[in-house]
This record gives structure tokens, C-alpha cells and sequence, in this order.
């Protein structure tokens, strides 16, 4: 797992937990703003997945 990665769950986690909060306290804002949040974090795990991809695709085909 890549920085980009575990960057991007975290901050999945911490969305989720503010859209739960924004909803448990009837908070639109903060619910918005924990939807953001994940979409983020999910964009910059998406991210780290494919520099993952590419890393291992040029890894092997220089031992080819």
C-alpha cells in the first residue's frame, strides 16, 4: 500500500464519520462536507492504486 492509498482510506474513514455525525445531529453542512471528504478519499486511493499498477507493469517488463 502507497502513501496515496492510505491517505485515501483515511480519509474515506473520516468522511464517513462526519456525514454520520452531520446526520446524528442534523447538520447538512457538516454532512455535505463528510460526503466531500470521502469522495476525495476515494479519488486519492484510485490514484494510488494505479501508480501501484504502473510501478508493477514497468517492474515487470524490465525483468523480461
Amino acid at each position: 500500500m502507497n502513501d496515496k492509498q492510505s491517505k485515501g482510506a483515511f480519509d474515506q474513514v473520516k468522511g464517513e464519520a462526519k456525514k454520520q455525525f452531520g446526520k446524528l445531529t442534523d447538520n447538512e453542512s457538516m454532512e455535505a462536507e463528510g460526503r466531500l471528504d470521502k469522495g476525495k478519499g476515494k479519488l486519492k486511493e484510485t490514484a494510488g492504486d494505479m501508480k501501484e499498477d504502473v510501478s508493477r507493469a514497468f517492474n515487470d517488463s524490465s525483468r523480461n
